[in-house]
């Protein structure tokens, strides 16, 4: 699959001149079994020289991603303190991040088709600026209505900025540190996710519930001054709108956010026993269809679907979904244990999380270095780092109810080496594949199948440990309902060491029989953990080997060799 070169606004590339004037000869064909390599499109003139005030604007758009990042990672972490302090019940709470999530994800495969419209520069500063200020009345809302609402385009001015980061990354750095641009961009999905946590706990503990919401206020402030000093000015391109694509945005807009419903709310309703649930995914689906068919045929699409012609382009953008789910369960499955069996505040469990997030800020350029040298096959880097998350997962089958924070140390290290070997081999595949004027047109969907590799572990989670919790729970005390007589005579343990608290024997009783469901309670859930992280070593391993054999080989990008002129 080869498609046409154009420039990034959709116009097409001419062949450059040749420097004595005449028209250059067409590039000559390539062997089927060489490497794809796509012509540049020339430089547009309002693209600088890369110099540092490139760096600083590219750094900007990087900032911004990652607020928007901790914008909603630090609300869903924190969402049981903000429910409290605003006095929201919980089913009503969900819908905060539900409807954050949705219209987040839905953003991601509409925004490049704008920012090629209203220039890059002017719409990344539009975007940034619009999610900060809607913070300011976040905790000042009257009612959950009213904030749900407010979320909603938060959650869209937010989605806008990874696709223009990738695209950002892809056009104005050099071909030689191309990589480190994905390397960059790597970084909104395992170093922002993991430093959520720590941050929640150190705006509400030391700060105040209200900088839960605030604290992406100062630094989307600098991320726009830096956008504003660096990115190039690049023109409007208000004529696009001759061919907007109005069907695909009133279909597709509506039918991604009713899927990503279904996936959050699905658990919470009973999946397809609800009406809400059961009319969300059909007709959404339905919508989803639809709007695939009509992307396919129009003139103008949001994202080209031929794309997944490409071998590189399916394994790719599958092993995305399913290793940003694995990489969202591993992180869950922690805290989730630490706050259910152990009891720990955000701020108890913040180690955890940051023994991953900060080795990245080392990690990520490392394994970008390998993966940039044409001698490493960037496939190899993802087997391996599939390993690593397999045996991350293998530990975390020795669960047990007397594990404290300082035993999951060993999982998240091995998840400091997994995250970033897979995720940049995967990006790679994903874009280094195509030509450079195909960057909108993947960027679109590489975010939107990220924003659903979050809702896809979110529903796994919340669907596997609920089953799970509730299977080994019937088993228990199907164990304890058929032996329990066995042991009778040796008395019970429990009553025994609540003799001494009551004189009352009904009341000891009581008591006893809660112990004995707590017990049951935690080794429920211990037992559900620990069969997810079973489930996650073959599946692990199974995206290793895909990734192995299913796609071809990609470079890393070089700078055109120069040509000497023709006599």
């Amino acid at each position: 699959m080869i498609s046409e070169a154009r420039d990034i606004h959709g116009g097409e590339a001419s062949h450059p001149a040749s420097p004595d004037g005449a028209s250059a000869s067409p590039p000559p064909v390539v062997p089927s079994a060489a490497p794809v390599i796509h012509a540049s499109p020339p430089v547009p003139s309002y693209i600088p020289p890369f110099g540092v005030r490139t760096i600083i604007g590219c750094v900007g758009m990087l900032l911004a991603v990652h607020v928007a990042g901790f914008n909603e990672h630090v609300t869903e972490n924190g969402l049981a303190d903000i429910l409290g302090a605003m006095h929201i019940g919980h089913d009503d709470g969900t819908w905060l991040i539900t409807i954050y999530e949705a219209f987040n994800i839905a953003a991601m495969a509409f925004t490049p088709w704008f920012y090629m419209t209203f220039s890059i520069y002017r719409f990344s500063i539009f975007m940034t600026a619009l999610m900060a200020l809607l913070a300011i009345p976040a905790p000042f809302m009257p009612d959950v209505t009213s904030l749900c609402v407010l979320r909603a385009f938060q959650g869209m001015a937010a989605g806008c900025l990874p696709p223009v980061l990738m695209t950002v990354m892809l056009k104005y750095l050099p071909p030689e540190i191309r990589v480190f641009g994905i390397g960059g961009y790597a970084m909104s999905a395992t170093f922002g996710p993991n430093l959520g946590l720590p941050l929640e706990a150190f705006w509400f503990e030391h700060v105040g519930w209200h900088w839960l919401y605030w604290e992406i206020i100062p630094l989307a402030a600098l991320a726009v001054a830096m956008i504003a000093y660096g990115l190039p000015r690049d023109p409007l391109h208000m004529e696009r709108f001759e061919k907007f694509n109005w069907f695909g945005l009133m279909v597709g807009l509506p039918a991604i956010c009713s899927l990503v419903i279904v996936l959050y709310q699905g658990d919470r309703l009973d999946w397809f026993r609800s009406a809400t649930i059961t009319h969300l995914a059909f007709w959404g689906g339905a919508a989803f269809v639809v709007f695939l068919i009509n992307e396919a045929f129009h003139p103008s699409p949001y994202f080209k679907i031929q794309y997944w012609r490409s071998r590189n382009i399916q394994a790719s953008l599958i092993s995305l979904v399913g290793i940003l789910a694995i990489c969202g369960l591993l992180s869950e499955l922690p805290a989730t244990y630490l706050e259910e069996i152990r009891g720990y505040r955000p701020i108890q469990t913040a180690p955890v999380a940051l023994v991953v997030a900060l080795p990245q800020l080392i990690m990520l350029p490392l394994i970008a270095a390998i993966c940039n040298s044409r001698r490493v096959d960037c496939r190899y880097v993802l087997a391996g780092g599939m390993a690593c998350l397999a045996a991350a997962a293998w530990f975390g089958t020795w669960l047990t109810s007397d594990w404290v924070r300082d035993n999951f140390y060993v999982i998240q290290i091995l998840q400091v080496f997994g995250q970033p070997m897979t995720v940049i081999p995967t990006l790679m595949l994903a874009t280094l594949a195509l030509g450079p004027a195909d960057g909108p047109f993947i960027s679109g969907m590489v975010n939107m199948l990220k924003g659903l590799a979050n809702a896809v572990a979110f529903a796994i989670f919340a669907a596997v440990t609920r089953r799970r919790e509730q299977y080994h729970s019937v088993m228990l005390l199907d164990h304890h309902g058929a032996n329990g007589t066995t042991l009778q005579g040796l008395g019970d343990p429990i009553q025994q060491q609540l003799a001494g608290t009551s004189p009352d024997a009904g009341h000891v009783a009581h008591n006893a029989l809660e112990v004995f469901h707590t017990y049951v309670h935690e080794q429920s859930v211990v037992l559900g953990l620990a069969d997810i992280y079973f489930g996650l070593i073959w599946v692990c391993l199974g995206y290793a080997v895909l990734n192995v054999l299913l796609p071809r080989r990609v470079y890393p990008p070089r700078a055109p060799a120069a040509t000497a002129p023709a006599h």
